[in-house]
């Protein structure tokens, strides 16, 4: 197996920890960073103490007044979401509410006392993103801890969680070169807190808890369950498991020992979903498929069972190469024994050539029209409405001329003599007056709607007579085609007629020709004499030749 994945990853040593520098001092680590031990380790921990040992850390405090002002009141209409921390309601702060504040949108997080999570975990929350700071790691602006009030505010995430792009029905399908983008930007923000001078353990990392901006930058949220990894000589962090089911490492979930391979496991179950689609634990699928590690690890290897395993919904739009590449990082991030785990350091290097790719089949062709300003739109809404409504007037004035022509033509038509010739003179008389009519009329009508609407210019005036000119040509290529059609037809219909007609004479010709057979034979069958009666009269006729003639007495 080491063969397999040793182009993929590179040498590992070990159990691909790094050498660490020896433990540092106490008052030397309180100056880089504030421990989230020796916090919980304090006892009471006062507001003044938090910004008192989160000096330097850029973090804006604010006030419950000030976040109701923010999130109007914590209405409905800004409520974004809950979850295990409690509810969040995005609002808008700029200098207005503190000085030197920039102005932007925020996520306000309120701590639900009932819920899951309490004190302790806001507290980390705070420690770690208030003095962490990396691009893909969600940004804290600040905090409130005013009596019983904890509430967090975060930089908005436009493109909320991973979870809700993967798994909610009325989100559209995560394009594959996305997908590796947002698994890239996971893992450099992951291997950042493993790679620490002093490292941090995630310990719930999942796709809930991976937000996304505006260009779908991944950007990992909720240090609720955070934790100090070991340093120096420890090997592991003895803790009490907490975390998601299906996203915890087997060994952690039996022994209780966090180390940073244990966010391995979990980075391997999200790649695994990026891949599939599916969720780490799904109890609506069959019971061999409800677990996605169970299911599809031993299938990772095996490039045709692996194209049966990718998301449908990416419809055979992904590069097959990277495709395998990355399974094979999720398959060793997925091992059971950490030690064969990579580093998120080997896993970076590993994914960032597979957005290079280029062998992704051509997707379906997506027109997009061009967009125009407002003006532009309400010009072109005017034309066409103008040009419409002229269309439609000539149109039916033409349809009524045609109609009226064609009564004079059928009446002058029916009577020739010269005595009635002053029926075509009314008849005349009575189109052209109609003719004038309608014309009056369809003027009239234009009169209003130019008087109603905007004045027509020349290029409008220019249009419509290419549109008289474009109707007029259509009308007399359809009339053309019409009468080649029934021309066409009558042809047909013609030489139909002529086949049947050979048809019929032939029939009769043989019908004469087995009659007169019939006859010649039935005459010749009249002379036809038997042997027997051809010998009688031979015999006969010799008969009489031999009698002698009698002299008179």
């Amino acid at each position: 197996m080491s063969k397999l994945f040793s182009g993929c990853f590179g040498k590992f040593t070990g159990a691909g920890r790094k050498t660490r520098p020896k433990k540092i001092a106490s008052k030397q680590r309180s100056i880089q960073r504030l421990s989230f031990s020796d916090v919980s380790n304090s006892g009471v921990f006062s507001p003044e103490d938090l910004s008192i040992s989160l000096v330097g850390s850029n973090l804006y405090v604010f006030t419950i007044a000030d976040l109701q002002a923010v999130t109007q009141g914590f209405s409905m209409s800004n409520f974004i979401g809950e979850g295990g921390f409690g509810p969040v309601y995005k609002g808008y702060v700029d200098e207005k509410v503190k000085p030197g504040l920039k102005a932007q949108p925020v996520a306000v997080k309120l701590l639900d006392l009932d819920g899951v999570q309490g004190h302790k975990e806001w507290l980390a929350e705070v420690i770690f993103l208030g003095q962490l700071r990396h691009p893909h790691l969600v940004k804290l602006i600040g905090y409130c801890y005013e009596d019983e009030h904890r509430l967090l505010v975060y930089e908005y995430m436009q493109r909320g969680s991973l979870e809700k792009h993967l798994f909610k029905k009325y989100f559209a399908t995560l394009p594959w070169l996305t997908r590796l983008k947002i698994a890239l930007g996971a893992a450099k923000g992951l291997g950042f807190l493993h790679e620490a001078e002093q490292p941090v353990i995630f310990r719930d990392f999942k796709t809930s808890n991976i937000l996304l901006d505006s260009v779908y930058e991944a950007k990992l949220s909720d240090f609720g369950l955070a934790k100090d990894g070991p340093e120096g000589d420890e090997t592991h962090i003895s803790t009490r498991v907490m975390g998601t089911h299906g996203y915890a490492a087997p060994e952690y979930i039996m022994t209780g020992h966090l180390t940073a391979k244990s966010d391995v496991y979990s980075y391997g179950v999200v790649l695994l979903e990026l891949l599939t689609g599916r969720r780490a634990v799904d109890k609506t699928r069959p019971t061999r498929e409800q677990n996605l590690v169970e299911w599809a690890r031993p299938s990772l290897n095996n490039a045709q069972k692996l194209a049966r395993l990718m998301d449908p919904s990416l419809d055979g739009q992904y590069s097959t190469k990277a495709a395998q590449k990355a399974a094979a990082v999720a398959y060793q991030c997925l091992s059971q024994n950490p030690k064969s785990r990579p580093q998120m350091s080997a896993v970076v290097e590993a994914l960032e050539p597979l957005l290079g790719f280029d062998d992704i089949p051509p997707g379906p062709f997506v027109y997009t029209a061009p967009q125009m300003d407002d003006k532009e739109n309400e010009n072109s809404s005017v034309n066409k409405s103008d040009s419409v409504k002229g269309n439609r007037n000539r149109s039916l004035s033409r349809s009524r001329d045609e109609n009226g022509s064609g009564r004079s033509k059928k009446n002058g038509s029916g009577k020739r003599d010269s005595e009635n010739g002053s029926v075509h003179g009314k008849n005349s008389e009575n189109g052209s007056g109609e003719r004038n009519e309608h014309q009056n009329q369809n003027e009239n009508k234009n009169e209003s709607g130019n008087t109603n609407g905007n004045e027509i210019t020349n290029n409008e005036i220019a249009n419509e007579k290419g549109n008289d000119i474009e109707i007029s040509q259509i009308n007399e290529n359809e009339h053309e085609n019409r009468q080649e059609n029934e021309n066409k037809n009558k042809e047909i219909i013609e030489n139909q007629d002529d086949k049947e007609k050979g048809n019929i004479d032939s029939y009769e010709n043989e019908n004469d020709k087995q009659k007169e057979n019939e006859r010649g034979h039935r005459h010749k069958a009249k002379h036809r004499f038997s042997h027997k009666e051809v010998g009688k009269w031979i015999f006969r006729s010799h008969r009489k030749a031999e009698k002698p003639e009698h002299d008179d007495v």
